[in-house]
């Protein structure tokens, strides 16, 4: 095809012709592409941006809000960004001005790293991720079209019974070692920050308000709801499709049955379930009676 289009404009056809023909690479991109092939591009200068990364630029020099291209993966990057050389951002995936990316993270591509976002050292994130106003450790796993940091659900009603959005101001905060399953959402806070522990794992498709608190190596199991201004010790599980309510607080090595509903304060260790959750003896002897009614 190209040959053909060569043909014609050699020939004086339409100058339309010409913008049809396959554009030569630019030498600077092809010299940078060999010499990070050849191991000598190692990846970003860490906190600043340098000719191992180049510019996205429209052709006419004129730059994109100083967006760069990664060399390591093809990703994007601003130029405020700190990333690690050893860090990976996949094509697609957009990293936002003055985040932080550590050694060996994985960015999957559609992801999006929004400002100030700060992410550990060996963290993988997935493909489609949203990372903004949330800070995540180490050697943490974040799987595809996993949400963190965007608003809580708040409201109130003003003198004229309009529903008005309350400010949504704060963080999340991802501890090291976490793991969080694909399409989970985790809000930010409005009083307080929105915490994960260490080595808690969230299963898929798991809901987790603003303000929250969850302890270290917490188990979510899938279609988990968790209600705003939640506080959770360590090592409790929670059964698939368990909720629990606002402002409850559930004490540590508490495990809460599938479907289970947590509508009061856990204090005392132990299991739980049913609806509202009771003392998993007692939820047992509920079920009997109820079927022998």
């Amino acid at each position: 095809m190209a040959v053909h289009l060569r043909k014609l404009a050699a020939l004086g056809a339409s100058s339309s012709v010409a913008h049809l023909l396959p554009k030569p690479k630019r030498p600077e991109k092809l010299n940078l592409l060999a010499a990070f092939a050849v191991g000598s591009v190692r990846g970003v200068s860490t906190c600043s941006a340098d000719a191992s990364a180049s510019r996205l630029d429209g052709g006419n020099g004129t730059n994109y809000q100083e967006f760069l291209r990664c060399p390591n993966g093809g990703g994007t990057f601003h130029e405020s960004a700190c990333i690690d050389p050893t860090a990976l951002i996949e094509v697609g995936a957009v990293v936002h001005p003055k985040a932080v990316l550590g050694a060996h993270v994985h960015v999957g591509s559609g992801t999006v790293i929004g400002p100030a976002v700060t992410v550990g050292p060996s963290t993988k994130i997935g493909y489609n991720v949203s990372l903004g106003n949330c800070t995540v450790g180490g050697s943490c796993i974040i799987h595809n079209g996993a949400c963190i940091g965007q608003d809580g659900f708040g409201f109130l009603v003003d003198e004229s019974g309009n529903m008005l959005k309350k400010p949504q101001m704060l963080n999340a905060r991802i501890g090291d070692n976490v793991e969080i399953g694909a399409n989970t959402c985790i809000d930010r806070g409005s009083w307080r920050d929105t915490v994960i522990g260490d080595w808690s794992k969230i299963d898929n498709l798991v809901q987790i308000g603003h303000n929250a608190v969850i302890g270290k190596s917490c188990i979510l199991c899938g279609q988990v709801g968790i209600a705003g201004s939640v506080t959770f010790g360590d090592y409790v599980t929670l059964g698939g499709r368990a909720a629990v309510r606002d402002h409850v607080s559930i004490t540590s090595k508490v495990r809460l049955a599938a479907n289970s509903c947590v509508t009061k304060d856990i204090k005392e260790p132990g299991d739980y379930g049913g609806f509202p959750a009771v003392p998993i003896g007692i939820w047992r002897r509920q079920v009997v009676a109820r079927g022998r009614s």
